[in-house]
């Protein structure tokens, strides 16, 4: 058997049953669906019913641990992040060697072991940290957050590492690297004004702020200092981050009035989805060009249209809300800075099913010939799909407000499109995060315990 023939037996018959066949996008609207009418219990059963396999995938414990923290299963919410930073662990060992094998060219995006963005593996780490605050251990939260700092400054150095890797192998092979050289595709979505302000695709101010905050409640300025100014560097011309740094001194020199600093998060939606959207790609083969249809990834916003306007404590303190981090931003400036090695994998393997389609066509027997057509054609639809998996119970846009307050129990109406939403939150000790989650017009609360 000819070599290409068995290159396309051996992935046909992967094909059979893999994720190349799986919708990810409509799991995860499925899911999302439950969870915005309340039903945290049913969108947890919907996500496992799509995840049967013992063997359960990375993205599953994000989904798992995002579900079981808006049913306050903060314990359980760990449990699942805890195993998704194993696989992470694991799979980032063999990730360098994969790079330079000449079968991650080859084989689908869809059905490669899941690698997830830079963006991703940075809001595990802040939201395990606000697991942290919701129970009070602002010990354990300011080791969630020393990490964060840890693995930004890894990602800067793995995604130049990268890069080069990605040009150089571009160069080896001849490969297209710019999205913008795909005719029809939605530049605009990804390259536009606003995701080229972002420093990159990783670092949020949330994540800086929080850290700014957990320093400021351990008593630690000289920590906190440093992530109030990134998160201000990050999200500049913001008064709210400005006065957080501005006031820090005075706060922490001041003498205890028995009041309490309380740092409001406020997430609405969903994060965006990753959708497979077909273009085509004339690839010379013999001085022959021959058109394959192929499928990338473009970015549609989440399903939910949720905004959080203000916040009102008691009925009259009014709390103005700032936003610090749009997690679709995030995905657009990430899904623009993964574009090169997704267009240098593409072009590899339209190249792969342009000299297979062409060889079939050449096949001197017409019956062989007709059935090695069949094959590479099939092969082709293999090789050409768009991985459109993505951490979607992420929020889509997170605000901050911040007020001193009497410790006790406050009414706390949060003012959105869909009209007020209310909430009864006890408050203690002398710093305190509180996180509300939007989804759908449905409220949910993280209201943690407070520092003593």
């Amino acid at each position: 058997m000819s070599s290409w023939r068995c290159i396309a037996a051996a992935l046909i018959v992967g094909l059979a049953g893999c994720a190349a066949t799986r919708s990810y996008d409509a799991e995860l609207v499925s899911t999302l669906n439950r969870a915005g009418t309340g039903n945290v219990d049913a969108a947890i059963s919907n996500l496992e019913a799509n995840n049967r396999s013992s063997d359960k995938d990375l993205l599953y414990y994000f989904e798992l641990g995002m579900l079981e923290r808006m049913r306050n299963r903060y314990d359980e919410s760990q449990k699942a992040w805890l195993a998704a930073q194993k696989r992470i662990e694991t799979n980032e060992r063999t990730a360098s060697d994969l790079l330079r094998s000449a079968s991650s060219y080859v084989v689908s995006d869809r059905v490669r072991t899941y690698e997830p963005h830079d963006y991703e593996k940075v809001m595990l780490l802040t939201y395990m940290a606000l697991n942290q605050l919701a129970t009070g251990r602002f010990d354990d939260a300011r080791v969630a957050i020393k990490q964060t700092h840890e693995l930004e400054a890894q990602i800067a150095l793995s995604r130049a590492k990268e890069l080069a890797e990605v040009e150089a192998q571009a160069r080896k092979r001849g490969a297209k690297t710019s999205f913008k050289e795909l005719n029809g595709y939605p530049v605009e979505t990804i390259d536009n004004a606003e995701v080229n302000a972002l420093k990159n695709g990783y670092q949020s101010a949330l994540s800086h702020y929080l850290a700014g905050f957990v320093y400021e409640s351990l008593g630690e300025p000289s920590l906190a200092a440093p992530g109030y100014r990134l998160a201000n560097e990050l999200q500049p011309n913001n008064p709210a981050l400005e006065e957080a740094l501005r006031g820090l001194e005075s706060r922490l020199s001041g003498a205890d009035d028995g009041m309490t600093e309380v740092l409001f998060i406020v997430s609405a939606g969903a994060a965006p989805a990753l959708r497979g959207q077909q273009f085509r790609l004339p690839v010379p083969v013999n001085n022959n060009f021959i058109v394959i249809p192929f499928s990338f990834p473009v970015l549609a916003p989440g399903p939910f249209a949720d905004a959080a306007l203000g916040i009102t404590v008691g009925g009259a303190q009014r709390v103005p809300l700032s936003r610090i981090t749009s997690i679709d931003l995030m995905a657009r400036r990430s899904l623009k800075d993964d574009m090169p090695s997704i267009m240098l994998r593409a072009t590899v393997r339209a190249t792969t099913s342009a000299v297979l389609q062409y060889q079939a066509q050449q096949h001197s027997d017409k019956q062989a010939g007709a059935a090695a057509a069949i094959g590479a054609f099939a092969l082709a639809a293999f090789l050409q799909g768009a991985d459109d998996r993505t951490w979607r119970t992420l929020p889509g846009e997170v605000s901050i407000g911040r007020v001193r307050l009497p410790p006790g129990v406050h009414e706390v109406a949060l003012q959105t499109f869909a009209g007020e939403q209310v909430a009864r939150v006890d408050i203690s000790g002398r710093y305190a995060v509180i996180d509300f989650r939007l989804l759908s017009g449905r409220l949910y609360v993280n209201a943690p315990q407070g520092r003593s």
